[in-house]
């Protein structure tokens, strides 16, 4: 999801790698839980976040869609969300101390706010949200590796790139050049190759490659140019 906005007002002006040092240590919430409420559709998944909870976790995408995930259209393109529930809008998975409950499963937009990111160059660089988390004045520096908490960030951070680039190439043919019914069976061959298709134990980057394969082989012919 990419938004419109001025990163001025936005960011503290810098942008980082996940080397650097920044001030987004939280003392582990300490119960706080209002990032995981009231974020309206805006944590949107990838196909990471779904290997994460199906393969990892355990469960079917038909079984987190009964309950914790939901279909909605992102700039053009349909793409599981996060569902908030009640008046409070609170994540269906906030257990009822206000903790996470599939903290090691967490999904990559979780695990980094109040970071972002913004991309340049078929790659990205990491901003700080300015006054996006509550703990704004207690926050301590922490090395953005170690905030993240992912296994093999590099090849992570290869594969986010990756995706991210296919979504913006896709969504360039549905502006210019697609109709209802093209646009409609990228969007149903999308969700079933990357996220209703299920996932191995096996490496996941490499399932991820060889769908992304298929996939810009597909969406070639029906004249989708993705690099």
């Amino acid at each position: 999801m990419e938004r419109n906005v001025d990163m001025n007002e936005l960011s503290d002006g810098k942008r980082y790698t996940s080397n650097d040092m920044v001030k987004i240590g939280c003392g582990d919430c300490l119960g706080c839980s209002a990032c995981c409420q009231g974020m309206g559709k805006s944590i949107v998944m990838d196909p990471f976040d779904i290997y994460r909870l199906t393969v990892l976790r355990g469960r079917t995408f038909e079984k987190l869609m009964q309950k914790h995930i939901e279909l909605n259209v992102v700039d053009g393109i349909i793409l599981p969300n996060l569902k908030l529930v009640g008046e409070s809008e609170s994540c269906t998975y906030l257990d009822k101390a206000g903790r996470c409950s599939i903290h090691q499963y967490r999904p990559g937009m979780c695990r980094m706010f109040p970071l972002g990111r913004i991309y340049h160059d078929r790659t990205f660089d990491y901003f700080l949200q300015k006054n996006e988390c509550v703990k704004e004045g207690t926050r301590t520096k922490v090395k953005i590796k170690k905030w993240l908490d992912t296994d093999n960030l590099s090849r992570y951070e290869e594969y986010i790139s990756e995706w991210h680039y296919l979504l913006k190439d896709i969504e360039k043919f549905m502006k210019e050049k697609g109709n209802d019914n093209t646009n409609k069976d990228i969007n149903i061959y999308l969700l079933q190759t990357f996220f209703m298709v299920p996932y191995t134990k096996d490496d996941f980057y490499k399932q991820f490659e060889e769908r992304i394969s298929n996939a810009k082989r597909a969406l070639a012919s029906l004249g989708v140019v993705c690099i």
